[in-house]
């Protein structure tokens, strides 16, 4: 996959170009290129890559492992969460590298122009090869969506002024929630095979993320020093720093580790919903995708709640009642699995919940956390937020894999019921730490917020992939 050029405008900030001119209207008013093409391309990249994480990630790489005519149920879901783990572990080891590229680097554009290449190349061969080549290729086209987001969310710098870089990030959210609606239709509608999945998921993610390499570009920045062994070293240094500094702030250490908690539950339940919904509920392969599209539009409909309850009640207690509601539906869910299919209609309750709440838990504890970082930190945090996500999801698919290839042959679908309620754990123990955290302390960083400005730095993604029901 190779860039492709055309008669386009730098979409980056002049220098000291701070906000839009005032005959700017709309879309074109976002960017600093003052065309709409600009922040339309960079928002339609998160339609496409979440077209990924929503069919690949969710839904089709689940149920192709742990087919009988592949490595079967048990060895199935072991061989999902070791993948997951490698990818996403890997991702997370290097990206104080990947970062220190972005920050220091000649482009971000090359870097997600390969990365993107790379998810897209791999996806597509998934289903055309052997089971455990076909793993493989999931591990490299998972590693390639994740280190694409790092570019990805570092370019929203050069198409937006610090004011309105909330609307853009909003607005990339919204279009990707379109991308999980968009792919989930055309799969029910069209009763697409899951090995065929893989070639529709990966033509579409081309298709719709070929605008950003036409229309966006970067500064051309002439004395850019390349970067050195040292900035690599220093990336990592970095981060010791960065946890140095959050130990300083009250509250900050604690509400991150139980971010890592309950982000737990929340990774692992986004990456195993559509096998759980056909092992123990009877259902089909179409209908598990109709199962999740129903989750996606629940949790778009309920962001909007809990950002207005947010916005009332604060980000501390909305997180609470998100996580209070998470175990309810986690308690739910893990009964009606015992029962199964004659649990149908409580499990489908509890993926209402846990819909309701995968919206909920995106919106609050991204504001709780720039409620508790210094204005001047917030970027730094940020970093270390993103970090605690990826933990989690290494952490939470390790345990569930486990409990599944241990207990399988002798519990059957009840080995699905103990790991249900295992992530019921991790989600309470996430709870009880943040309990006492407060979010209203005098050196919050709402008074960047309340000056226009925003994060430093957009927010890492929650889910794996940020994520297939939520993009960003």
């Amino acid at each position: 996959m190779t860039p492709i050029i055309g008669p386009v405008t730098s979409a980056a900030p002049s220098r000291g170009q701070a906000s839009p001119p005032s005959s700017a209207r709309g879309l074109a008013a976002l960017t600093p290129s003052g065309r709409a093409i600009v922040p339309a391309s960079w928002a339609l990249y998160d339609f496409a890559n979440t077209i990924f994480s929503f069919a690949v990630v969710s839904g089709a790489i689940g149920l192709y492992l742990v087919n009988d005519n592949q490595f079967g149920e048990r060895d199935g879901n072991a061989l999902l969460s070791i993948a997951v783990v490698v990818s996403v572990g890997i991702n997370a080891l290097v990206s104080p590298i990947l970062g220190a590229f972005s920050d220091r680097g000649p482009g971000r554009m090359p870097f997600l122009l390969f990365f993107t290449g790379l998810c897209i190349a791999a996806t597509f061969f998934i289903a055309n090869v052997p089971a455990l080549v076909g793993l493989l290729l999931f591990i490299v086209a998972n590693f390639g969506y994740q280190a694409a987001l790092i570019y990805y969310d570092a370019t929203l710098k050069s198409v937006s002024y610090p004011a309105s870089r909330g609307k853009l990030s909003g607005l990339g959210t919204g279009i990707g929630y379109c991308g999980t609606v968009f792919v989930g239709l055309l799969i029910f509608l069209l009763d697409i095979p899951v090995p065929e999945r893989f070639r529709l998921t990966a033509l579409l993610f081309l298709l719709f993320a070929i605008p950003i390499f036409v229309f966006v570009r970067e500064p051309r920045i002439d004395d850019q020093a390349p970067v050195t062994g040292a900035d690599i070293r220093d990336s990592f240094g970095q981060l010791r720093r960065s946890i140095a500094h959050a130990r300083e702030v009250p509250g900050l250490g604690r509400f991150l580790i139980g971010r890592f908690f309950y982000s737990d539950a929340v990774n692992t339940v986004i990456v195993v919903m559509s096998v759980v919904v056909v092992k123990t509920m009877g259902l089909t392969e179409a209908d598990a995708n109709l199962v999740l599209l129903l989750l996606t539009v629940v949790a778009i409909a309920m962001s909007f709640v809990w950002g207005w309850l947010c916005d009332r009640q604060g980000p501390k207690r909305t997180l609470v009642m998100v996580l209070v509601s998470w175990a309810i539906g986690l308690i739910l869910g893990g009964i009606a699995v015992g029962f199964g299919s004659a649990g149908i209609v409580p499990f489908l309750i509890a993926g209402a919940i846990l819909g309701s709440g995968l919206g909920g838990v995106q919106v609050a504890d991204r504001v709780l956390m720039v409620r508790l970082s210094p204005p001047d930190r917030i970027g730094e945090f940020f970093g270390i937020y993103g970090l605690v996500g990826k933990g989690s999801q290494v952490v939470g698919q390790l345990l569930y894999g486990a409990i599944i290839f241990l207990l399988l042959d002798d519990l059957g679908s009840g080995a699905y019921q103990v790991a249900v309620l295992s992530l019921l754990v991790t989600m309470l123990i996430g709870l009880w730490l943040i309990w006492p955290v407060r979010d209203d302390w005098s050196g919050s960083g709402e008074t960047m917020l309340a000056a226009g400005m925003g994060p430093v730095a957009p927010p890492e993604r929650l889910a794996p992939g940020g994520a297939s029901i939520e993009p960003r």
